[in-house]
């Protein structure tokens, strides 16, 4: 499984309709601990083809990781899935 790096507002060439995002940033009460948000994207087209548009769901939220450790996570958890892992720092 690949890591796929983008910047958060990059809209092109995205990683599809079903994916993991793993976002990190600085706590904002001591800068040497990292926050990591881990969530997977499902667009609702394939949940349903009825439905259109994204179905979120948080799996870790701000939790104190390092950016090694929530991708390892998430890439894990991908892999099960087979879908990709989408990194914004």
């Amino acid at each position: 499984m690949t890591v796929k790096i983008i910047e958060e507002n990059q809209t092109q060439d995205g990683p599809g309709t079903d994916y993991v995002r793993v976002s990190t940033c600085s706590d904002p009460h001591d800068d040497t601990v990292t926050l990591a948000t881990i969530q997977r994207f499902v667009g609702k087209e394939q949940l349903d083809e009825l439905a259109k548009g994204v179905h979120v769901k948080t799996l870790v939220l701000r939790q104190p990781m390092s950016t090694d450790q929530a991708l390892g996570f998430a890439t894990c958890y991908a892999e099960r899935k087979n879908i990709p892992v989408v990194y914004t720092g």
